[in-house]
């Protein structure tokens, strides 16, 4: 076994030891996803992501369109985590050491004496624990259960909003998930779901937050697009106005009040192009490329534009298919930019070195940046385990050195209202590792 064979064992089995990140492998084995995707997906922050995506090394690869996707050998750790999780436990061989007769009495007799004393204490103990989790878990079921979807609001969606012909296809339900999000404290369902027509399948992914729609995809071969579609819709009008029908359709719908300002925007643009357009503190910006055309309604305010507030819609030869509605979602807790991005830069350089960070099981500080930053982005961002978001730099430094584990850059996360730092991973660049 070369060098290189034996780093990529050292990932897999790495990874396969990360809870974050074998859900970054099972999410990707489903489909590519981008790295904004996979955020809003995981529930984990921007640096929090970086870094695992760094570490997952080999078994994923970022294609030309941004998304990333399994290797070979991702695809092979995927399978070896599905033979793990499906393999049955096996009970422990017990032990027998055989003592002489008069000890064994002897030891006999004391525990029972000791069980005597301490059996009652303990056993209501036990059962007034397990009362109390009982209660508490189903309490927490009844809540879930109180949020789950029913099957209309999927198939409407389909029919009244991407104006499928549903009659034409056999609808199965693929999974379903259940669960309360603790970093943005919604109520979470996640349900897939396939249309199969002759010998053709369609996967339609669909996540509801609060019992409010706030992601839709339609995977569908690129290959054979149009002959797997049927839908309702008028085949002679533009993509202008399918982009206008579609979100009359949502606003119908999803019944949300900011969806009319939406449409007023929408019915401002006389022509299909290329175009960012405002109104009050809502913008749209459109974009078309070939075959796929774009319409993004997103929150702005004192010049910081708050992309997870939006609303996207994507077409693809006039058919959606996909829509993210984070809109209805999040709340704006402060819209003041006081940290520039160079301002950004040197809190970021000035924290690293007052951070202690644990490399192989060894506690280093004193950290260093030299050069450029590797990377920075301007993404408002929650804090504090809500849903209200705050101006946010998202910074990535080189270190002036290579410690163990080949780190050598440092991801630092800054409030751009106070200049907190607020999330830091440490980071390593195979590239330029030495």
């Amino acid at each position: 076994m070369d060098g290189s064979d034996e780093e990529i064992y050292s990932i897999m089995f790495t990874s396969l030891k990360h809870p974050v990140r074998r859900k970054i492998l099972r999410m990707l084995n489903d489909k590519p996803m981008t790295f904004m995707e996979i955020v809003d997906n995981i529930g984990v922050s921007s640096s929090n992501l970086t870094y695992h995506l760094e570490s997952l090394g080999e078994l994923i690869y970022k294609v030309e369109n941004g998304r990333y996707k399994l290797s070979s050998f991702g695809r092979a750790t995927v399978s070896a985590m599905k033979g793990v999780e499906d393999t049955p436990e096996i009970e422990p061989k017990r032990r027998i050491k055989l003592s002489t007769r008069w000890k064994t009495i002897f030891s006999v007799l004391l525990i029972a004496v000791i069980l005597l004393s301490t059996f009652t204490a303990v056993q209501l103990n036990a059962l007034n624990q397990l009362s109390v989790a009982k209660s508490s878990l189903e309490a927490q079921n009844e809540q879930l259960l109180s949020w789950g979807v029913s099957t209309n609001k999927v198939v409407s969606l389909l029919q009244d909003v991407v104006r499928l012909d549903t009659s034409k296809y056999a609808v199965k339900l693929l999974d379903n998930t259940l669960q309360y999000r603790n970093d943005i404290g919604v109520t979470e369902e996640i349900i897939k779901y396939s249309l199969t027509i002759s010998q053709s399948s369609i996967d339609a992914d669909f996540r509801f937050r609060n019992n409010h729609l706030s992601y839709y995809e339609l995977r569908i071969d690129r290959l054979n697009f149009d002959s797997q579609l049927y839908t309702t819709q008028a085949d002679n009008i533009g993509i202008l106005q399918t982009a206008k029908n579609t979100l009359e359709g949502y606003k119908a719908y999803s019944e949300g009040s900011y969806l009319d300002e939406m449409s007023r925007l929408l019915d401002s643009v006389n022509q299909t192009e290329n175009i960012v357009v405002t109104s009050g503190n809502m913008k749209l910006q459109i974009s078309l490329k070939g075959e796929i055309a774009e319409f993004m309604w997103l929150y702005t305010e004192n010049d910081v534009d708050f992309s997870p507030k939006s609303l996207l819609m994507v077409f693809q030869n006039r058919v959606l298919i996909k829509l993210m509605d984070g809109y209805f979602l999040y709340t704006i807790a402060s819209t003041d930019l006081t940290i520039g991005q160079q301002e950004a830069v040197a809190v970021a350089r000035s924290y690293i070195k007052t951070l202690t960070w644990v490399i192989d099981g060894e506690k280093v500080n004193g950290f260093n940046s030299q050069g450029d930053p590797f990377y920075i982005e301007f993404i408002p961002h929650p804090r504090n385990n809500s849903v209200a978001l705050v101006p946010y730099w998202y910074v990535v430094l080189p270190l002036d050195r290579t410690y163990s584990s080949g780190i050598n850059q440092v991801a630092v996360g800054i409030y751009a209202d106070n200049g907190e730092a607020a999330d830091v991973e440490m980071l390593s660049d195979p590239n330029t590792a030495t």
